[in-house]
């Protein structure tokens, strides 16, 4: 089971392929607050949900300050029909090997269904300019975490 980060811990770095296959780093967006998610599966209801919320509040984010990373087991080609289909704006990187999930906490033992499984867990990281952990939230809902992030950033 991956550890969980703290408010203070240093974000873990990462260079994962987003959805065209380009790399991406966390260190690109240093200077900057980001907002990096972590969701299960592109194409799914739930995810869909939580993409399309990031990508109609991305303009609020951004000016406030905040990059938004989304981050799955996908494949890029996936994230790309993902991204094409529900028409998303927002960064989405490829992790198959689950190094980034795992680093972050994001990738472990949950509950689904009342049965105890290995797999992706719906979480969201606030990272800051100097790339420490701001905040930390696991076993998020997908619907309406979104707002309730907004608020809680008082963006």
């Amino acid at each position: 089971m991956s550890e969980r980060l703290q408010p203070g811990d240093t974000a873990p770095a990462f260079t994962l392929p987003d959805a065209d296959g380009k790399e991406v780093s966390l260190a690109d967006h240093r200077g900057r607050k980001v907002i990096v998610y972590f969701y299960p599966a592109a194409l799914t209801p739930g995810c869909t949900k939580q993409a399309c919320d990031f990508t109609d509040n991305l303009e609020v984010l951004a000016g406030a300050g905040y990059d938004v990373l989304g981050i799955s087991p996908d494949k890029p080609e996936k994230l790309a029909r993902f991204r094409e289909k529900e028409d998303l704006r927002v960064t989405l990187l490829a992790d198959p090997s689950k190094e980034t999930l795992t680093a972050y906490g994001a990738f472990g033992e949950k509950t689904m269904y009342g049965k105890t499984v290995t797999g992706v867990i719906r979480s969201t990281v606030v990272v800051d300019e100097e790339g420490k952990v701001e905040r930390a939230l696991y076993n998020v809902r997908a619907t309406g975490h979104v707002a309730k992030l907004l608020k809680d950033l008082g963006v």
